[in-house]
């Protein structure tokens, strides 16, 4: 097996695991109310629509995909 193949093979174990986590982590979010209606999240209400624009979610959720990012590139190298 060259070098290639073994790159490729470290990165499908990875991007596997990550899915999975993805993946639990949404079959977990039915149980909790989090990362729903966090303080900024906006909320909009009329007679035949709700609209829901989750800002602040977004920031923690992107600060959460850059941390873990960050950490398995550091620990990669």
């Amino acid at each position: 097996m060259n070098e290639g193949q073994s790159a490729l093979g470290k990165w499908l174990i990875i991007t596997g695991a990550v899915l999975i986590i993805a993946g639990i982590g949404v079959l977990l979010m039915n149980k909790f109310s989090w990362p729903a209606k966090l303080p900024g999240d906006i909320v909009i209400r009329r007679k035949n629509f709700t609209l829901y624009f989750p800002v602040v979610t977004s920031i923690v959720l992107s600060l959460l995909v850059t941390l873990i990012f960050y950490l398995v590139n550091k620990f990669r190298q």
